[in-house]
């Protein structure tokens, strides 16, 4: 099933992400984390991208087959192309037409400075054209409530997504934020830009303080007062730091799907545990 299918009835999609096994980690983690994610039935998954012959032995393309062949769940891949070439994209469809995968979430990716990028792609909406006039494979895209780190401003940033919403990206999923209000302020920006396609809500619950300081470092996310008053408070206790940012994602769940959010997409971090607390506490809500 396409992706941009699921918004069609007018529910709220709820989905999630997971990341293959890092360096000599064990297929058996993505293995133990997806019996206790689809035991939730979200209505897709997705999985970062991760090229093939790891230590793990598990690339991308096959663990979106195992969630849509063992679990009956639908995926969608997530593919960069700033250190691909057109004839390794061209593998890669044929990888993906073959194994029957339908949903790739096409991304630059983030530029290395000691490995020189290569000249094809040089941005997400190149590589959708690509693939689009060689594939019938349904293509989402990313996008920054706070603009990409890269962007001189939102504004600008948002003609960039539009780009890639003209180039056939028919879904949209959002980077990580902790303060709704810049999300609601994005969305309207981006109507008034004129994109219409379906836009979720990236959700990632705050377990770590430290994992979600260096998070927001990397992709320039706001840490509100509110937010940052619970590091101050709970920072330093494992348990309490855990069970704090599982409340402040729900009660931003809550507040999203109120306002009518188009859809949640959850960080989950490979952690089966918040995934469910959180998936428990939202369910009546988001049926």
């Amino acid at each position: 099933m396409k992706i941009s299918e699921l918004f069609k009835d007018g529910h709220t999609v709820f989905s999630f992400e997971i990341f293959p096994p890092k360096k000599n980690g064990s297929i058996d983690t993505v293995y133990k984390t997806l019996d206790e994610l689809t035991d939730l039935h979200p209505d897709f998954i997705s999985v970062t991208y991760g090229a093939g012959g790891t230590a793990a032995g598990c690339s991308t393309r096959e663990i979106v087959s195992i969630i849509k062949e063992k679990y009956h769940t639908e995926s969608i891949a997530h593919l960069t192309c700033v250190n691909s070439t057109k004839t390794d994209i061209d593998r890669v469809v044929e990888d993906f037409n073959t194994h029957g995968i339908e949903n790739v979430l096409a991304l630059r990716g983030d530029i290395n400075p000691d490995i020189p990028p290569k000249e094809d792609f040089k941005h997400a909406s190149e590589l959708i054209t690509y693939m689009k006039e060689r594939s019938d494979l349904s293509f989402s895209g990313a996008c920054y409530p706070e603009g990409h780190p890269e962007s001189s401003s939102l504004d600008e940033d948002i003609e960039n997504l539009k780009r890639k919403v003209d180039a056939g990206a028919t879904h949209l999923m959002s980077q990580l934020f902790f303060d709704n209000g810049s999300f609601y302020r994005f969305i309207e920006k981006a109507r008034a830009a004129g994109i219409t396609v379906p836009i979720e809500a990236g959700i990632m619950p705050c377990v770590n303080a430290n994992s979600i300081k260096r998070m927001v470092g990397l992709c320039g996310a706001s840490l509100p007062p509110k937010f940052t008053k619970i590091i101050a408070r709970f920072g330093d206790d494992p348990e309490a730091m855990r069970d704090a940012g599982i409340a402040y994602a729900n009660e931003q769940i809550v507040d999203l799907v109120s306002s009518g959010v188009d859809g949640i997409h959850l960080y989950t971090m490979n952690n089966p545990y918040v995934a469910r607390k959180i998936s428990e506490a939202v369910s009546s809500i988001i049926k």
